[in-house]
């Protein structure tokens, strides 16, 4: 259906008036009107009502979002089944009442001897009222997002014979939004968050993360790590000593928290939810064996703005995530007094430059004319090259851009190209 000479064309060109598309239509952002502007243009084309039967439910990365539907021969919506959400639609079909499509006459890839042809019209009528039309409204966008990332993660999770979750709880709010979908996906019994604080971590996020666990009626326990990064420092001081702990000492704290949530999740069967977001990964600002790890990500395809959008819009009935959680600047408290912008742009700056790198595939002189920094995007580019190793290394998550890493963007790690 997607393409203007498909099937469905020769089907018109037969005499049929309805066409049955079963469908497995993956999910990103906005494609239940892309689908239904579609699915118009190809009933009005050729004279055909259309019911498209979408598949609902994660496989993978993938979510299908259902909202099968019934478009008449004008493109007109008839009806339309809700989104993520197992239903059965049922409509009155007249087929008397269909116009007739375009003039079409190529039928040399069809063969009409082996083609069951069904007269409705002369079938028997039933003696019924007609029935109840149902067209379900299309969800707003941040709570079609986040139900298709509760999707995903639940499907993913029960397809896998897994049922209990570990959220490593930071303070942050990506590790935030992170439990609160698994507790929406799972239900908060079966759901643990690990908080490991360091001299680093401030005591903000140590009661944030509390308060966090509380309300998501969440069970917390806490493991400092720091007796075992004192003692990985002094193992590794016998051979390689520093004045002043750099990059690799944050990458340690960083490894050891993967390491207690993963031993967490060999002694309970518990899968461990990884929490990044798309921005971080996209730039590499994520420790490999460290934050990176677990069996499933479910922000993995989520840029961070958007993170902020879906948290605000989870606390619209209940305030779940705690407001100090959203408003306070993003930082891994790894050092001393860390943000994110020691290193990154501010999200507002470079979520943008990532969509048009990744999502649209403009190169740096296209964003260069839309009016960005020129030095600027060349140096997100090159992040993003050279993180990619780091990307093919990351579990899978929930896919809901048109441009998923993983997925749909599959670049090559070893290569002579960069972009200049």
């Amino acid at each position: 259906l997607w393409k203007r000479n498909g099937p469905h064309r020769g089907c018109a060109a037969a005499g049929a008036s309805l066409v049955i598309n079963i469908n497995a239509s993956p999910y990103h952002a906005g494609k239940g009107r892309q689908r239904l502007d579609m699915l118009s243009q190809r009933a009005r084309e050729n004279g055909l009502a259309i019911a498209y039967v979408n598949c609902v439910g994660g496989a993978d990365e993938v979510v299908f979002d259902g909202q099968s539907c019934i478009v008449n021969a004008d493109g007109t919506l008839a009806a339309r089944a809700p989104q993520f959400a197992e239903s059965l639609l049922t409509f009155d079909y007249d087929p008397e009442s269909a116009p007739g499509g375009e003039e079409m006459t190529d039928l040399s890839r069809f063969e009409p001897e082996t083609v069951a042809v069904v007269n409705l019209a002369q079938a028997e009528h039933l003696a019924r009222a007609p029935l109840e039309v149902l067209v379900a409204q299309a969800m707003p966008p941040e709570e079609e997002v986040y139900t298709a990332l509760v999707t995903g993660v639940r499907d993913y999770l029960h397809k896998n014979s897994f049922r209990q979750a570990i959220v490593g709880l930071s303070g942050g709010i990506d590790s935030a939004l992170t439990a609160a979908v698994a507790v929406d996906a799972l239900g908060p019994q079966n759901v643990l968050g690990i908080s490991n604080p360091s001299e680093f971590t401030s005591l903000q996020s140590v009661q944030t993360t509390k308060q966090l666990a509380h309300n998501l009626g969440i069970e917390l326990v806490t493991m400092p790590i720091g007796p075992a990064l004192e003692a990985m420092r002094k193992s590794l001081a016998v051979e390689f000593p520093q004045d002043h702990p750099g990059v690799a000492d944050q990458n340690l704290q960083s490894r050891i928290r993967g390491t207690l949530w993963m031993a967490v999740s060999n002694m309970t069967g518990r899968i461990v939810l990884s929490t990044g977001n798309k921005s971080e990964m996209a730039v590499g600002y994520a420790t490999l064996y460290g934050d990176m790890v677990g069996g499933f990500a479910a922000l993995k395809d989520v840029p961070k703005t958007l993170v902020y959008k879906l948290a605000t819009w989870r606390n619209r009935d209940a305030k779940l995530i705690p407001g100090e959680i959203i408003q306070r600047p993003p930082t891994a408290e790894l050092a001393p007094d860390q943000l994110d912008t020691d290193k990154l742009p501010a999200y507002e700056v470079l979520d943008p430059i990532l969509e048009g790198l990744i999502e649209e595939q403009l190169s740096i002189a296209e964003l260069v004319e839309q009016g960005f920094n020129r030095e600027l995007v060349a140096s997100i580019a090159s992040m993003v090259d050279r993180a990619e190793y780091k990307r093919r290394q990351a579990p899978p998550g929930v896919k809901i851009t048109n441009r998923a890493f993983g997925r749909d963007r599959r670049l090559p790690i070893t290569n002579r190209y960069r972009r200049r």
